[in-house]
């Protein structure tokens, strides 16, 4: 085990935040900054880096792992995908050092469904952090978001996984599409009746591109009020994604992020006798940790 303190940093298109490890991994201080990759002109990663962190990194023994899109193209230095499967190992062995034996930022990873390539940075984290901390070494792990992800583990090793924009087509039909002059300004909390029928609908077979305007048509027709037609197009976004899964009933997945969004997931996985186990932001903070103590000081 590694005897350093750690600055673990998740570093984002639309938010920086970092924690501050001690040798054991528990958290002694976090910080969350409105700095993602998108805010920072050219060159500027340096400068950013050390006015959010550099009272952290003044320690001479200080490790910082950097995880997240600070390591695309767009980022502070392109990192490279580690292909799958890939374990601790694999991608502890590929990581892009900024400052040698001190900050390195960790590799996405990616791989091949159906012929067509995939990739994940920062996920990997989350997944690798959710199975230390619930003890495992194989299972099947949802990360809801903008862009799900839906990541098969086996003997700790990320197999395959495959990505779904189930968030963006939300956005875009909740803010671009003719059902937006149907839809209130906010979409308030959930209205689980709703949200219900809207996961039972798309699970029911249909394509997206047709129940989509069911949204449009409930509404002309008083059949739901305006306040349910958000829940409701989540429901019809997020079935069409758990459709897609090949999910026998009593298949047991974990699910990783906000309680808001793993509760949505649980409910509608729940429509398929699925059931789950979630965990929260700590996965990332306890996957890089863990990443820490596979590298050796030099």
């Amino acid at each position: 085990m590694s005897v350093r303190k750690q600055l673990a940093v998740d570093w984002g298109t639309s938010s920086l935040r970092g924690a501050l490890l001690d040798p054991q991994g528990r958290v002694l201080e976090e910080r969350t900054f409105a700095r993602g990759i998108l805010t920072v002109p050219p060159g500027g990663f340096p400068a950013v880096f050390e006015t959010c962190f550099g009272d952290w990194t003044k320690a001479e023994d200080i490790l910082c792992l950097i995880a997240g899109m600070a390591g695309s193209q767009q980022g502070w230095m392109q990192a490279p995908y580690c292909p799958c499967p890939a374990g601790f190992d694999e991608i502890a062995s590929q990581l892009t050092w900024i400052q040698p034996g001190r900050i390195a930022i960790v590799p996405g990873l990616r791989c091949e469904n159906n012929g067509m390539p995939d990739v994940m940075r920062g996920e990997e984290i989350q997944v690798f952090g959710a199975l230390q901390l619930l003890a495992i070494q194989d299972a099947l792990l949802v990360l809801p978001g903008t862009h799900s992800k839906w990541v098969n583990v086996q003997a700790g090793a990320i197999r395959n996984f495959s990505t779904f924009m189930t968030g963006e087509f939300y956005a875009l039909l909740r803010q671009h599409s003719i059902l937006a002059r149907t839809l209130p300004e906010s979409d308030g909390a959930i209205d689980q009746d709703a949200f219900d029928q809207g996961v039972a609908l798309a699970l029911g077979g249909g394509s997206l591109l047709q129940t989509a305007f069911s949204v449009r048509t409930l509404s002309l027709f008083d059949r739901m009020s305006s306040t349910g037609l958000p829940s409701y197009l989540s429901g019809l976004v997020i079935g069409e994604e758990i459709r897609a899964q090949q999910l026998a009933a009593g298949t047991s997945v974990i699910l990783i992020g906000s309680d808001a969004l793993t509760q949505r997931y649980e409910r509608a996985l729940a429509q398929r006798a699925v059931t789950v186990q979630r965990v929260g932001a700590e996965a990332n903070w306890r996957g890089l940790w863990a990443l820490a103590q596979t590298i050796h000081p030099a």
